[in-house]
């Protein structure tokens, strides 16, 4: 296993959940690390927490400039980037004959090419190290389920995409993995209980819905990073899952068929009840992402 000691590890979508927890483990072991996101007064909360060895930089991952900017004040303030870890992600609800367009668009603006722009504007200084990039993909990238078309395509394209990574950037000595944790007790996931439609859904999704603590996500996260793993699967059935996920499909669509009716004609009222776009956003990440 690697040692992360000195390293400077940029985490973006560090304010909460993951990505501040993340945060907190790799500056135990040594680590500095820089918190790159939205909601900056949070992050520097968790910047508070940590001590010297960290520090909160406000940048939108859908922002180019603020993302070269925030990345050179990292730079400028830690000496350079060993480790990237492209956290920040957003999630929406919503059928897609009837989400609200832009909330639905702004899942692949955040979560896919939020990935692709972090990476890109870090790179250089990751070649320069021989680190590692980290991308936060999803068991939703597996089992494609209703309700969340978007995220779900999403996080398929980080998988897609970090795939593709892997193979142009091993000869310049930079490794890349994928995680894909399942339903973790976040803000994100607290969020999506929380709607009157599909948390009900969710519910109702049985062993597959079932929720883990945090600790989970980040004990799995910190090995995959000290390792420099290709793949970090959070827990380890969700391999199982990816070496079956040919027939996913078919099975979720099956298992559909009963609840999604009520479930349609639920979400037109909520939306109409609410309005399209507050019935679509889950969780202050989202919410901060749409405002």
């Amino acid at each position: 296993m690697a040692n992360v000691k000195g390293k400077v590890v940029l985490i973006t979508g560090a304010a909460r959940g993951i990505g501040a927890g993340l945060a907190e483990r790799l500056a135990a072991q040594g680590a500095k690390v820089a918190l790159v996101g939205l909601e900056v007064e949070e992050q520097r909360k968790v910047a508070e927490r940590i001590g010297d060895a960290a520090h909160a930089w406000e940048a939108d991952v859908t922002d180019w400039d603020a993302l070269e900017k925030a990345t050179a004040g990292v730079v400028e303030h830690f000496g350079g980037i060993d480790i990237v870890v492209a956290n920040a992600g957003i999630a929406t609800t919503g059928f897609v004959r009837s989400v609200d367009r832009e909330a639905f668009e702004k899942v692949f603006e955040v979560d896919l090419l939020g990935v692709w722009r972090t990476f890109r504007v870090t790179l250089p200084h990751v070649i320069e190290r021989k680190g590692y990039l980290l991308a936060i993909s999803s068991l939703a990238a597996i089992t494609h389920a209703p309700g969340m078309a978007n995220y779900c395509a999403a996080k398929a394209g980080v998988e897609a995409f970090c795939n593709s990574l892997r193979a142009e950037v091993a000869h310049l000595g930079v490794k890349v993995g994928v995680a894909h944790p399942t339903w973790i007790r976040t803000d994100l996931v607290d969020g999506a209980d929380a709607h009157p439609v599909f948390g009900k859904l969710r519910a109702s999704m049985g062993p597959m819905g079932k929720t883990y603590p945090l600790d989970v996500a980040l004990d799995h996260l910190e090995a995959g990073v000290l390792k420099r793993a290709r793949t970090i699967h959070v827990p380890k059935w969700v391999l199982a899952l990816k070496l079956l996920r040919s027939f996913l499909p078919p099975i979720i669509e099956l298992g559909s068929r009963r609840l999604i009716p009520a479930a349609d004609k639920a979400a037109l009222e909520d939306i109409k009840a609410r309005g399209s776009r507050e019935a679509a956003i889950t969780g202050h990440g989202g919410r901060a992402a749409t405002r």
